[in-house]
């Protein structure tokens, strides 16, 4: 590519299939995360969102040893870690915290076996980097209707009980007693989380997708209170950040060592990160404009 931006894309970034197909679905994926996100960090179940990821190990080393994409085992042992956890018992933080270990415990012992049985059955190793880092160039375009369909089904849900689960995500008590059936919505959300942990972790592996859900979420709830805009922010963020990932990841084929290549993922959470940091400087300064005139912190932290 020509022109000011000629040292930014390398050639052929624009003629890529892959290259088309990994940008649309990193968008797409970005968005589902950065709203799904919000209300995780909100409700404070981040840690639920690292068992689904963990857990999505089991799924796609399952779905490799039975010849099946990873997507699916994605979703399907989420959905099932999902079901384990609602029959646990989540309705309070103790026994929602006590659910998601014995989930992730389970799930990441059944990962390490599943993992051990492709290596022995298969010859190539290259599974074992796909479930756990990703390969968002790697999606193929069979697969962007099954992508768009999950994701259209995750946005529909948390539109269709947006205003239930931002009141008992701010207040259970408060929105039950406004007749809001709490269990149920909490049930529905966390079918939502692990969906949405099966869409991340397609484009950048198990162990990093929970920086897609939080990192943007985090982020966004820096610079705004208000959750319909720190959801427009966060998928904004998500969005930069996969398309630059993508980007610097083609690039990389021409850096050491050459024709290899560095994963999209590390680029992805490095620059989440870095605007993670970028985004506490911007609220400090928010917090210093925001502060009375003439009032003096007394503590560290109120500094």
């Amino acid at each position: 590519m020509s022109g000011p931006l000629g040292w930014l894309f390398a050639s052929g970034f624009f003629e890529s299939d892959a290259v088309c197909i990994a940008c649309g679905v990193g968008a797409l994926v970005a968005v589902v995360c950065g709203v799904v996100g919000v209300f995780t960090v909100m409700r404070g179940q981040s840690f639920a969102g690292h068992a689904f990821s963990d857990t999505g190990a089991t799924g796609g080393s399952g779905a490799f040893l039975l010849g099946v994409g990873p997507l699916w085992g994605f979703v399907v042992i989420d959905i099932l870690a999902a079901t384990a956890m609602e029959m646990i018992g989540i309705q309070r933080a103790r026994g929602r915290d006590l659910a998601t270990g014995i989930v992730l415990g389970t799930g990441i012992g059944l990962a390490a076996l599943f993992l051990y049985l492709d290596s022995v059955q298969h010859s190539t190793t290259g599974a074992t980097i796909t479930i756990l880092f990703g390969s968002v160039f790697a999606i193929s375009s069979s697969m962007v209707p099954l992508i768009a369909a999950i994701s259209g089904t995750i946005l529909a849900m948390m539109l269709a009980f947006y205003g239930p689960l931002l009141l008992s995500s701010v207040s259970a008590e408060m929105a039950a007693a406004r007749g809001i059936p709490v269990r149920l919505i909490g049930a529905l959300f966390l079918l939502a989380l692990a969906l949405t942990m099966a869409l991340a972790a397609i484009t950048i592996g198990t162990i990093l997708s929970t920086a897609l859900l939080i990192g943007p979420a985090a982020i966004a709830l820096r610079v705004t209170e208000r959750p319909a805009r720190a959801m427009l922010t966060a998928a904004g963020v998500g969005i930069a950040a996969m398309f630059l990932g993508i980007v610097l990841a083609y690039d990389s084929y021409d850096w050491p060592p050459a024709g290899r290549g560095w994963p999209v993922s590390f680029f992805v959470v490095s620059l989440i990160f870095l605007l993670y940091l970028l985004s506490g400087v911007l609220q400090r300064r928010r917090e210093r404009r925001a502060a009375p005139a003439g009032h003096f912190p007394l503590s560290p932290a109120e500094a």
